[in-house]
């Protein structure tokens, strides 16, 4: 019973530190370059991002005021409290630290929104969320 209760104390002391909050930096920003909100785009799209008070650092690297770029596209901003999903053909991870990326999207309206997270994909506290952009594919 005592090597039990020994365990679960680990486990929920382990969990504890996977699910600790990484701070922001006061006055942060996390921004989309280009393509601009409102654009009409031909072929592929390129889209620059932008980041304001933080570096980036690829997933997995512990720095202090660091993180790496996440593209939502098409979709509502995810919750903001938890990991972002992986394997979700809407959240895109630029977890290497790339500050751009090109994108085939279909003829027609979409929306794009950044959201910075930190070393394990999960958003930063507060959040650090650009603006959602729309932009439209001829």
């Amino acid at each position: 019973m005592l090597i039990r209760a020994a365990l679960a104390g680990l486990f929920l002391v382990s969990m504890s530190a996977v699910a600790a909050d990484t701070p922001s930096v006061k006055g942060a920003s996390v921004y989309i370059i280009a393509p601009k909100n409102g654009d009409t785009v031909t072929g592929k799209v390129v889209v620059q991002f932008g980041l304001k008070g933080m570096g980036i650092a690829p997933a997995g690297v512990e720095m202090e005021g660091t993180g790496h770029h996440h593209l939502i596209v098409d979709k509502d901003t995810p919750p903001l409290n938890d990991y972002l999903p992986v394997g979700d053909p809407q959240v895109l991870h630029f977890g290497k630290g790339q500050t751009e990326t090109e994108l085939t999207l279909a003829p027609g309206r979409h929306t794009l929104q950044l959201v910075f997270a930190d070393k394990d994909h999960k958003p930063h506290v507060p959040a650090v969320v650009s603006e959602k952009i729309t932009i439209t594919v001829k």
